[in-house]
């Protein structure tokens, strides 16, 4: 994520007496039986985070409000109205993320020119390093000149974001590298510094991270924790609490999400105790909840689901201590932010600056949920409905024309472009159809990987289809796009975790595709499309094709990594009378 800490509730000021006795209780509870551990890293060694910093209700804060940050200008007005409402809700620490001169600087002259009651963690944004590393130097260069302008504002200094953990293939930075940054930083201010990464790091989970290297640089550890996140890819906790009744499984699953998130902090507390870190602090410098699903968080996003974490969290902070919990932790975060796609609708206040249903209590008259919520509004897992076996020898999933003894099916379809802006688009186009008076249009707006078109179940319902396993996916098929296109459909249940694409890509000249601008009738053996099953996106490896459990009857994709086609076609791509036959 690019986010940060949100505080939840009023904190009493911890002075340094009581600090000290929570860092002396960590080391005897890190070292189990009194003892030290070899090459034991002491208090008086770290900078010490300052009282302030540790009871502020602390929240990530961008100032950016368009989807486009590369075009949009950042005012001064906007930054105190933000600032303003945050402070209203007795939010007091805002993290950012970088040191640029077009926001963060001017975050920072604005907490200073209004004279705002507002502490900041400063974030230097950090990326790989290369000859020259001009780009990283310079914003090292910003983030150490602000840091030492507005000593008495920022009270940390955090450099890099995600960086070091395994999955940050885009723009990693090596460990060794980042060593050298914290370095130069530290050596430069007076403020505490650490780095932002992810649990697994801080806790060195693969056994393979650098993480000793990186805990001897800094003072205090912000690691990073998404139980929600968590729910997309594989099975890491239960989410789902099937067993629970309906009427209490919302409550389990937020339940279990802070179990999650505790586990987390735990493995980096344990982790760095028995290292010789146990009187290193430790806050969570992001975590939370969307109040919108964005990414396929459906029966998980929620605003009365984000308020029921936010609660939690502020309850466990409440009643930790630098030996039971995060001496801080940094809520992500403050505003939806439009540029970021498939991961916004985090924020406790919407884009508009209408303030979310968590926040009602502070802003009654501006809470913008659209609805009066209750308690019981809250999502959960609804388990899928499970139609019997489709026994007719033609299942029609998009044609006006009406085939005697057909089926069609148990729910209503709806056309869905893969992913969050969607990566196609479709609607209903009334020119030289196939059939009927209407073929369906699909226009490609793919990412960097490609894009894909579904169209499925609006109630999660799946349809047996286990005797049309010998017969035929058939469509009419009109277009010039160049290259392969993958057809197909989908079983099981993502949100259940046994979700399987199952698709086949097709070239030009295959199974009756064309791709020269006119009607073409393409048929395509279901066994065929069924030979290249495999578990869906975030689904576990052990997923495996079911064919009594189809909820998504179409799909036309093309990923770029499957078909070997060019990047970035946006070519139109009309279908018409798409059916499953069992002949």
């Amino acid at each position: 994520m690019l986010t940060t800490i949100a505080r939840f509730s009023p904190f009493q000021q911890i002075n340094w007496m009581f600090a000290g006795l929570l860092l002396l209780a960590v080391v005897l509870v890190g070292c189990g039986s009194g003892g030290t551990v070899p090459g034991e890293v002491p208090a008086s060694a770290l900078r010490p985070l300052t009282a302030e910093f540790l009871s502020r209700q602390a929240i990530a804060y961008s100032p950016y409000r368009s989807n486009n940050r590369t075009t949009e200008v950042v005012t001064s007005a906007n930054i105190k109205q933000d600032l303003d409402l945050l402070i209203a809700a007795n939010i007091k620490l805002i993290r950012l993320f970088g040191s640029g001169d077009t926001d963060s600087k001017l975050v920072l002259q604005a907490i200073s020119t209004y004279n705002l009651d507002m502490k900041v963690m400063l974030g230097i944004w950090m990326g790989p390093k290369v000859n020259p590393d001009t780009a990283n130097q310079q914003e090292i260069a910003r983030g150490v000149a602000l840091a030492n302008t507005y000593p008495n504002i920022i009270d940390a200094v955090s450099v890099g974001n995600e960086t070091m953990v395994n999955w940050n293939t885009w723009a990693p930075v090596a460990a060794n590298d980042m060593v050298g940054y914290i370095r130069s930083v530290r050596s430069q201010v007076s403020q505490p510094v650490t780095t932002d990464d992810n649990w697994a790091f801080f806790a060195n989970d693969t056994g393979s991270y650098q993480t000793m290297d990186i805990l001897h640089e800094i003072d205090f550890v912000s690691m990073h924790t998404y139980a929600q996140t968590d729910t997309l890819f594989g099975n890491k906790w239960n989410w789902r609490q099937e067993s629970v009744a309906a009427s209490s499984r919302a409550t389990a699953m937020m339940d279990a999400a802070l179990v999650a998130t505790k586990g987390d902090f735990w493995a980096v507390r344990n982790y760095m105790s028995n290292h010789g870190f146990a009187a290193m602090p430790i806050i969570i410098g992001e975590t939370g909840w969307k109040a919108e699903a964005s990414n396929g968080e459906t029966q998980r996003a929620h605003p009365v689901n984000q308020k029921m974490y936010l609660d939690r969290l502020k309850a466990w902070k409440q009643t930790s201590a630098l030996a039971t919990g995060p001496m801080n932790i940094v809520y992500f975060e403050a505003f939806d932010e439009p540029w970021k796609g498939s991961d916004d609708k985090w924020g406790l206040f919407n884009v508009s600056r209408q303030a979310r249903y968590a926040l009602k209590q502070a802003f009654p008259a501006l809470v913008g949920d659209g609805t009066a919520y209750v308690a019981t509004d809250a999502v959960y897992y609804i388990p899928p409905v499970i139609s019997p076996a489709v026994t007719a020898n033609r299942y029609t999933v998009y044609a006006e024309t009406v085939t005697p003894a057909e089926a069609r099916p148990s729910s209503v379809l709806a056309w869905n472009g893969w992913n969050t802006p969607a990566t196609a688009y479709s609607g209903d186009v009334l020119i030289s159809p196939a059939e009927g008076t209407a073929s369906r249009e699909i226009t490609p707006a793919p990412a960097l990987w490609g894009w894909g078109m579904a169209l499925a179940s609006t109630t999660n319902t799946l349809e047996n289809m286990s005797l049309f396993s010998a017969g035929h996916l058939n469509l009419q098929i009109k277009t010039t796009y160049a290259g392969k296109l993958e057809i197909g459909f989908m079983t099981g249940d993502v949100l259940g975790g046994t979700g399987s694409d199952v698709y086949l890509a097709i070239s030009p000249g295959q199974y009756g595709y064309m791709n020269d601008g006119a009607w073409h009738a393409v048929s395509i053996p279901i066994s065929s499309i069924m030979a290249q099953a495999a578990p869906a996106f975030g689904q576990p490896p052990t997923v495996t094709l079911d064919m009594t459990k189809v909820g998504t009857q179409f799909v036309i994709a093309d990923r770029y990594a499957v078909t070997g086609n060019a990047a970035g076609s946006v070519i139109k791509i009309y279908v018409d009378d798409i059916h499953w036959s069992r002949l």
